[in-house]
């Protein structure tokens, strides 16, 4: 699940310089003795501070650069002491150290204290001062801004201590001789110290923030226990209190004062099985995210609990997870979880049970967070010594173990999602189980990793493979909209609560296994009560798109379908589809869809290997307006701060990323398949190989993954799918699907149909089927492009009728062959004569109208006779 790179090993990169260095001050070749180097403290900028003890007795502090490769000596003690704590000034010219007093032996009889606090001038080597000396332990931290700040001659110093309070140092400097970096005022520096917190029980430090994050009493206990608070160091150094949170914890939670992030006391003994909760808080500036995390055992000890509260989703989520009766109690008792950040993802690992890879972004619902249990999750790491680095690259966490010394860049593995997708489901192992597996794993590596092509074709690959839809989902839809909310998401980050990610929410019914987890219960609380004080509620960057994001939360869970869902437009599309004469509004949706067009890649589109947006396609342009005109009204509505502009650029280009993607769908499967120029010809002999049957099969999938997302597609696709369901196909299951609506007849098909593909009886039985099932004006026009003695008729009557109905137009008779059934067309000059007299006697005026008493024997009579001279049988 882990992929994990070296990036740091004490033995490899220290311990032999040390040697060297240890060797030439004992003048001796190759130094033989131990030394024992530990890692003290990771700077901001990576560099990492160790110690070791000389071979006369010494003890050193160096510093490791990540960059340079380089160690660099900085200060030497004459005597072996014990650093619990040290950091360094940016400027390197200063070091402050805590000293882990000895006070056994001779040493209990001196009145001493249990720490002591130096402040070192190490440029050179010159002036200590003393700042601490108490009886608790003191930690050191200096504080380190983005800005270059070396011509500046001032360091900022945070000291805390186990006592539960936190000082900050203004240490002036000034330079003597040119280069020379010394404290202006030693003897005042106790009068610039600034009391930053009075009351603490758990402490951490982040230093690529800047901020202070602790846990307090609440005092006025009406929303919770604990306090927890957020204190945000400025450019200028000075600080506020900038977030407020309720916490709700167990009395007592920490036996001792917990320091997280502050350097490694390798003096001071960690008892884990006595610490009720460990706490982390997690950030990540690209998401504005802010994650609270901490954990405790249940009380009959065979389950864990765990909470994220996720501030810039306005909710907390707790995860109960059973442990199982067969592993023994108190072994579960003694550990905590780590809590790995990568990304958005933030995993929650108990060595020997679980690995639980929780989506902060997409949190709604379980199924999108990955959940490994048994021998799944099996990472290697030995968590009791592990401790999590917040690296710089927020994309990567780094893991540091304290036992060996070595420091990994931990990444999520897409080969093993991709494992967890191929993976075929055994008898014993149900689907349910598997789904809720393969549908996390795919939304991280399409909507996490997405941006790598070659893992975005192995994907397309592993469509091909799996054509048919999951029990509980359809790969399709999930890989179109995952795909499409990860392009978008990367323009604007507002558009993480309102556009689809996810054709899950589509469904009337949610599959019960995609709501829950085996052995995971999880509840969740909606609108936590977190305050913004201080600068944080009109600061830019960091604070101000963590508060509007909470905000834009709280409005979006309020109100109904805040998530734009593509089946709603449903009804309109019916709609649209049965307006017959051109409006205004089909205007409009062609306009949208001229926008859209314009912003696809055209560019050399004869030499695409998918021939799509060389056609017009009447239905799927109108399908594209009426889109891009539903998901900008929604957009509007619920995001108006982005303006107008700004979303109609931001929905058109979603609606041509659209396009693009399912060209570039069919352009993999085509490379896979090696499809050549053969594949789009009619032949009367050859039918469809294996790969264009498969190209087939996947283009059908795509198809109906967009009709039931009400999606458009590309113009040309349907042409496109005609094509290779002729070759694929019997004639007879081909007129089926297209009697069912499957495949849809556009006018370059049927016209490429009747001029490529020979006149033989099976295929002219074929073309007669498609011309029946063509609408009137389209099978006049393909007439014209079949060689054929039907096709012949059909123009002539067409070409005599027009002339006849252009000749008698101003004579007052509309001719209209096919208006009455008695009228045979097929002779159309003796049909129109026929016509012509039954117009004139309709017109006649009877004779014996209006008249009474009339004599019906001698109008027979009389017309007999008539007829009998006409015919020249009797004389007149």
């Amino acid at each position: 699940m882990l992929k994990l790179k070296p990036k740091f090993d004490l033995h490899r990169d220290v311990v032999s310089d040390v040697l060297r260095k240890e060797a030439s001050v004992c003048r001796v070749e190759e130094y033989s003795g131990a030394v024992d180097t530990r890692i003290l403290n990771i700077e901001r900028d990576g560099s990492i501070l160790f110690c070791w003890k000389g071979a006369t007795g010494t003890t050193r502090i160096g510093k490791y650069d990540p960059n340079t490769k380089q160690n660099k000596l900085l200060y030497t003690f004459d005597k072996q002491v014990c650093v619990s704590s040290c950091s360094l000034n940016k400027e390197e010219t200063l070091l402050a150290v805590s000293l882990a007093q000895n006070t056994r032996g001779e040493e209990r009889l001196k009145p001493i204290s249990k720490c002591l606090t130096l402040l070192i001038e190490i440029q050179p080597i010159n002036n200590t001062k003393v700042l601490k000396a108490v009886d608790c332990r003191v930690k050191v931290q200096f504080l380190q801004s983005e800005a270059d700040r070396r011509s500046i001659l001032e360091s900022h110093l945070l000291l805390l201590t186990e006592d539960g309070y936190v000082d900050l140092y203004h240490v002036l400097l000034t330079r003597q001789e040119g280069y020379r970096v010394v404290m202006a005022h030693p003897d005042r520096l106790s009068k610039t110290a600034e009391r930053v917190v009075e009351d603490f029980c758990w402490v951490q430090w982040d230093g690529r923030t800047q901020r202070l994050y602790y846990l307090t009493h609440n005092v006025t206990h009406t929303q919770g226990k604990f306090l927890f608070r957020c204190v945000q160091f400025y450019l200028s150094h000075h600080c506020e209190t900038v977030l407020e949170l309720p916490l709700e914890l167990p009395a007592n939670p920490f036996p001792t004062v917990k320091f997280v992030n502050l350097g490694f006391d390798h003096f001071h003994t960690e008892r884990p099985e006595k610490e009720l909760v460990r706490m982390e808080v997690l950030t990540n500036g690209i998401e504005r995210s802010m994650c609270v995390c901490y954990s405790q055992p249940h009380k009959d000890r065979l389950e864990l609990i765990y909470t994220l509260v996720l501030v810039h989703k306005d909710c907390s989520k707790t995860f109960r997870v059973s442990l199982g009766s067969e592993q023994q109690p108190q072994k579960a008792r003694q550990l905590h979880p780590l809590f790995i950040p990568i990304g958005y993802y933030i995993l929650v690992y108990l060595q020997d049970y679980f690995l639980h890879c929780i989506n902060t972004r997409q949190q709604e619902m379980l199924c999108h967070s990955l959940y490994l249990s048994g021998p799944d999750m099996d990472l290697d790491l030995q968590s009791a010594n592990m401790t999590v680095l917040h690296a710089e690259d927020e994309s990567s966490s780094s893991l540091l173990d304290l036992t060996t010394g070595r420091i990994h860049t931990a990444e999520l593995s897409p080969a093993y999602l991709l494992q967890l997708l191929r993976s075929d489901t055994p008898s014993r192992c149900p689907s349910s189980k598997t789904d809720p597996q393969r549908l996390a794993a795919l939304h991280c590596l399409l909507v996490y990793m997405g941006n790598d092509p070659n893992l975005e074709l192995k994907i397309i690959e592993w469509l091909c493979d799996n054509v048919n839809a999951f029990e509980s989902f359809d790969q399709f839809q999930e890989f179109i909209l995952a795909t499409l909310y990860r392009i978008s998401y990367e323009k604007s980050l507002s558009l993480d609560k309102v556009l689809p990610y996810s054709s899950v929410f589509d469904k009337k019914e949610i599959p019960a296994c995609l709501l829950e987890v085996p052995g995971v219960l999880c509840t969740t609380e909606l609108h936590i009560e977190a305050v913004f004080k201080g600068k944080a509620r009109g600061l830019q960057g960091f604070w101000s798109e963590l508060q509007w994001n909470r905000e834009r939360t709280k409005y979006l869970d309020a109100v109904p379908n805040p998530r734009y869902r593509t089946s709603h437009i449903q009804a309109d599309w019916d709609k649209l589809r049965s307006e017959r004469r051109p409006s205004s509004h089909m205007n409009h949706m062609e306009d949208n869809t001229k926008k859209v067009l314009s912003m696809v890649d055209t560019w050399c589109l004869d030499k695409k290997l998918v021939p799509l947006f060389q056609e017009d396609d009447h239905q799927q342009r109108a399908l594209i307006g009426l889109t891009v005109d539903k998901l900008r009204e929604h957009l509007n509505r619920h995001l108006p701060r982005l303006g107008k502009k700004k979303i109609d650029s931001l929905v058109v280009n979603y609606v041509a990323k659209l396009l693009e993607l399912i060209r570039h769908m069919l352009e993999s499967v085509w490379l896979k398949y090696k499809l050549g120029p053969c594949a789009l010809c009619f032949s009367s002999t050859q039918r469809g190989s294996p790969g264009e049957w498969s190209v087939f099969h996947f283009m059908f999938r795509i198809l109906e993954a967009m009709r039931g997302l009400c999606l458009p597609l590309p113009p040309g696709y349907h042409t496109l799918l005609a094509l290779l369901a002729v070759r694929c196909l019997p004639h007879h299951t081909f007129l089926q699907y297209i009697d069912h609506g499957v495949l849809q007849l556009t006018e370059t098909f049927v016209s490429r149909l009747m001029t490529d593909l020979d006149n033989s009886d099976a295929n002219e039985r074929l073309k007669f089927s498609i011309l029946k099932r063509l609408p009137e004006p389209m099978e006049q026009r393909i007439y014209h492009m079949w060689d054929h003695p039907v096709s012949s008729a059909s123009i002539s009557r067409d070409y005599v009728r027009t002339l006849l109905e252009r000749h008698n137009k101003n004579k007052g008779f509309a001719f209209t062959g096919r208006d009455k059934p008695g009228f045979r067309p097929e002779f159309l000059p003796l049909t129109y004569l026929a016509k012509i007299l039954s117009d004139i006697e309709e017109q006649a005026l009877n004779p014996f109208e209006e008249q009474e008493n009339v004599d019906a024997r001698f109008v027979e009579e009389t017309a007999l006779k008539q007829t009998l001279i006409l015919l020249g049988f009797e004389e007149k």
